[in-house]
Order: structure tokens, then C-alpha cells, then sequence
């Protein structure tokens, strides 16, 4: 890696006089990849971990989306499967973490798909990236869009008629996007502070729903059998496989698990603490989780009662049937509404952070400006804004059709399940793990197969999963438009490589890892 540190100290007595030992290797370790420090490495391993668990948010990761799980049967699919995807996800988590341990940068996926590539390495690196920066952006936006329907059956709480047309959401998810934009720009230095109020925030959330819905449940208490056990698959239609159907809000809340490569440059020895945030995220934010779907599986009214919730929020509408009255519904429903803009603002971060690092490659339109980092802020200002602009722009979609828009929160899982899966796979059967296990945080020659089959194979699965409508009879409205809506982005990103990236992407930095 380099010259070692006692020779450039020999070399030049004088060289980076203000760091300290840990900052002179950080910026060794990141000239070793190829680029140049830029960003203040402001982070620890605990906000770090904090930051991922900011981005899975369990109550709104696993309660925005609830509606599906209804559909996948009711309570069994709910616990069953949460208990199923963590392991699975842990798989994804484990693989990603020792390629994040080879390669700490923030350029995440596509970096690592070219270094351990044995050819077409820019070409793998351009697909992947495209695919990396596509499922960022759109998982963002689902997560924003997400809130403001989340608002939107707050409303619903008291003014049971209240049904937000759609100019009202989109107002309400700009406002979002506007608010959180802000934040993320001007409160760079307090963001991990913010991300360790996040994760107490949400600890509290979940003790007090727990408590709360345990001790009102004014629709009675399921027993232990009911509670962990129903199965009701007459409300899909999809037979036997409806338990698989119950398993997408618990995999939406892992999906963006690998985000946090993208904050490898803002994070000393990011070769131990990325790897390190990452692992530990599935099952710290699992066991809590645990703890925020139980009380739920048990006390919650009648599953075709919840079908109907307004805006297709489960969350609150069982919130309010549950304590008995509107106040303690909303009460509650706040909490959720906490985590969630924690959710936005972290997950924005993260999105930002990716979309710089392409720009810095020259891989997107406009990169020059985009991989500028603004000096007195300590961000990338305007990758940030674009990020926000583009999702604004999508979200104008759902004035034209809402079963389009809501495409792209299940575009979001896929992509980045997809951008996942290249470098994985590369890794496993074409580098054959060559690279992964001179990682400094590995699984070893016997775990690191068995966790990256599994991934594999899980991912594979999961994108078909999230391909699929949710209920049948499918019609033009509940038709899952994702795999089109992929396809028509990787589409863009292709006429813009053979029209004008192919002359000047030639893929990172060249590297031979850490």
C-alpha cells in the first residue's frame, strides 16, 4: 500500500502537521485507492451504526409498507418472515462488509466491481454504478414519498374522510424533500450527532408502542398461537405463495443496508468501522424490531379491516383502532413520524454521498460540477441538490399515475439488491474470493462461501419478489411496473455511455486494495 508512514515522516518532517496518526493513515489508506481525502472524517463506528440503523428505520422500514404484509397473510408472515429475512439479509450484510473492507470508499459497488473484475472492467463498473445510483435515488424517494402518505393518514386519524388528493401529497412530499435538503446541507457537523438522537429516538419509539398497544389493545388480545401464527391467504389471492408476499416490508427495511459504503471517506479507519456498521446492523436493529412487531401481531383488529386503511397506511389506522381513540393513535403514529424524518435525512446523506463519488468517476451528466465539494460546508453541495432535484422530478409522476410512481419503491430494493449482487458474484465465482479474504475484517475461507451463495441467492429471489404485484387479479392499477421502470432507467443510462461516456469513463482508480 504505498510508502509507509515512517518514510514520508522521514521524507518530509513536516508533512500534514494537524493530523493526527489515525488521520495520516486514513488519508494513506484512501491515496491508495486512488483519490484524493475531501471530506472530514467526522464519524464513528457508533454513528455510524447508528447512522444504518437510521436508514433501516424499523418502525417506518417495516410499518410504511405494512399494508403487504396483511395481504401476505396476517401474523405469520409478519413474524416468520422477519425472523427469515434477518438471516437472509445478515448473508447480504456479511458479503458486502468484506468487499467494504478491501475497498473503503465511498464509490461503494462499481469500485469494487472493477478492481476484481478479470476483464471488461470499465463496462461492468458503468452498469453497476448506473444500477447503484439508480437504486439510491429511487430508494430515497420512497422513503420521502413514503413520509408524506404517512402524514397524509395521520391526517386520516381525525378527519377520517380526509383522503389527500394528489397534488396535495406531492406538495407535502416537496415540502419533505425541501426540509430535509437543508438540514443535510448546513447541519453537516451536527449529522452524527443527530444519527446517535435517532437511534434513541427510535429505541423509545418501540418501548413505548410496545407498552402502550400491550397494555390498551382496546380490539382484545390475540393469543400466543394467533399471535404468531395466523395465516390468512384469502386476501392476495396468490394461494401458497402469499406467505412470500408478507415477506417485502421486512426486506424493504434491510434493502438499503449497503448505502453506508457510500460514508467509507468520513469515518476514520473505514476498513474495520464500515464493515463493522454494517454486519452489526441486521441483527441489533432485528432484535429490536422483534420488539416493535410482536405487541402488533397481537393486539391488531381483524386483517380485512386493514386492508381499507386510508392512504394504504396499516400503521396508523391500527394505532388508532388499537388505543381507542384518535389522541392515542396520533400519539404514537408522532413517534413513527420522528424516525421517519431521522430516515430521510440519513439516507439522503448517504444518497448524496453516492452520487458524488460517480460524478467524481466522470460516470454521470455533468459530473465536473457535481463531484465539487463545497469547501466552508464540507460537503458535496451540488451532488446533494441534485439528488433532491431528481427526486422532485420523479415525484411528478404520480400526478399522471400512481400505480406507475409506486413502481419505484420496489425499483429501489431492486436495484440495489442488483448493484449488490454484480460485485458479490464477481467476487465468488470469477475472483474466486481472492481479493475479499486479504480484507482486513473477513469471514474466512468456510463462512465467506456459505454467506455469499446465500446472498445470491436471496437476492435473486427478492428481485423477482419485488417484481411482482401484490394481489391478484392484477390490473392496470395494482400492476407492478418496477421491472419496467428499471428498464427504462438502465435504458437512459445506456444511451448516455455509447453517446458520450464511453470516450471518458474509464472506470476508477486502478487499486490494488487495502
Amino acid at each position: 500500500m504505498g510508502s509507509s508512514l515512517v518514510d514520508a515522516e522521514k521524507a518530509s518532517p513536516d508533512v500534514l502537521p494537524s493530523r493526527g496518526e489515525g488521520d495520516v493513515h486514513d488519508l494513506d489508506s484512501l491515496t491508495a485507492l486512488g483519490y484524493t481525502p475531501e471530506l472530514q472524517r467526522n464519524r464513528s463506528l457508533f454513528t455510524l451504526l447508528f447512522q444504518t440503523l437510521a436508514i433501516a428505520a424499523i418502525p417506518f422500514g417495516e410499518g410504511g409498507p405494512f399494508i403487504s404484509a396483511i395481504y401476505g397473510g396476517g401474523q405469520l408472515s409478519i413474524f416468520v418472515g422477519w425472523i427469515i429475512v434477518l438471516i437472509l439479509d445478515e448473508c447480504v450484510a456479511l458479503s458486502l462488509s468484506e468487499l467494504a473492507s478491501r475497498y473503503p470508499t465511498s464509490a461503494g459497488p462499481y469500485y469494487w466491481s472493477f478492481q476484481i473484475a478479470k476483464s471488461n472492467k470499465t463496462v461492468l463498473s458503468f452498469i453497476t454504478g448506473w444500477i447503484w445510483l439508480i437504486g439510491n435515488w429511487t430508494i430515497t424517494l420512497s422513503v420521502n414519498f413514503g413520509f408524506a402518505s404517512l402524514i397524509s393518514a395521520t391526517i386520516s386519524i381525525y378527519h377520517p374522510d380526509f383522503i389527500a388528493n394528489d397534488w396535495q401529497l406531492l406538495l407535502i412530499f416537496f415540502a419533505i424533500c425541501l426540509i430535509t435538503l437543508t438540514i443535510c446541507a448546513l447541519g453537516n457537523t451536527f449529522l452524527p450527532m443527530v444519527d446517535t438522537i435517532c437511534a434513541a429516538w427510535t429505541a423509545l419509539t418501540i418501548l413505548i408502542i410496545l407498552i402502550a398497544l400491550s397494555v390498551k389493545a382496546d380490539v382484545g388480545r390475540h393469543s400466543a398461537a394467533y399471535t404468531l401464527g395466523h395465516y390468512d391467504t384469502s386476501l392476495a389471492g396468490w394461494g401458497g405463495f402469499t406467505f412470500f408476499i408478507g415477506l417485502l416490508p421486512a426486506a424493504y427495511t434491510f434493502s438499503a443496508i449497503g448505502m453506508i459504503s457510500s460514508m467509507a471517506e468520513e469515518v476514520a479507519d473505514p476498513a474495520i468501522k464500515v464493515p463493522k456498521a454494517m454486519s452489526l446492523c441486521v441483527p441489533v436493529g432485528g432484535t429490536a424490531g422483534l420488539f416493535f412487531i410482536l405487541p402488533i401481531c397481537a393486539t391488531m383488529p381483524p386483517l380485512a379491516d386493514i386492508i381499507l386503511a386510508p392512504s394504504g397506511q396499516a400503521i396508523p389506522y391500527i394505532f388508532h383502532i388499537v388505543m381507542g381513540s384518535p389522541g392515542g393513535g396520533l400519539g404514537l403514529t408522532f413517534l413513527v413520524l420522528g424516525v421517519t424524518m431521522f430516515c430521510s435525512i440519513s439516507i439522503t446523506v448517504a444518497a448524496s454521498r453516492c452520487t458524488w463519488a460517480f460524478a467524481r468517476d466522470d460516470a454521470i451528466p455533468g459530473a465536473k460540477i457535481f463531484a465539487i465539494v463545497n469547501k466552508k460546508l464540507g460537503i458535496p453541495l451540488y451532488a446533494l441538490i441534485l439528488t433532491t432535484v431528481v427526486q422532485m422530478l420523479l415525484g411528478l409522476i404520480n400526478l399522471g399515475s400512481s400505480s406507475a410512481f409506486l413502481a419505484f419503491v420496489s425499483v429501489g430494493v431492486i436495484a440495489l439488491a442488483v448493484s449488490y449482487a454484480i460485485p458479490i458474484a464477481i467476487s465468488l465465482l470469477w475472483n474466486k474470493r481472492v481479493e475479499v479474504n486479504q480484507a482486513r475484517w473477513n469471514c474466512g475461507p468456510i463462512i465467506g462461501p456459505m454467506v455469499n451463495v446465500v446472498a445470491i441467492a436471496w437476492i435473486s429471489f427478492e428481485v423477482v419478489l419485488f417484481s411482482m404485484p401484490t394481489a391478484l387479479p392484477v390490473t392496470p392499477i395494482s400492476m407492478n411496473y418496477a421491472s419496467v421502470v428499471l428498464v427504462g432507467f438502465m435504458s437512459m443510462a445506456a444511451a448516455w455511455y455509447f453517446i458520450y461516456a464511453k470516450r471518458v469513463y474509464k472506470g476508477p482508480p486502478a487499486s490494488d486494495g487495502l
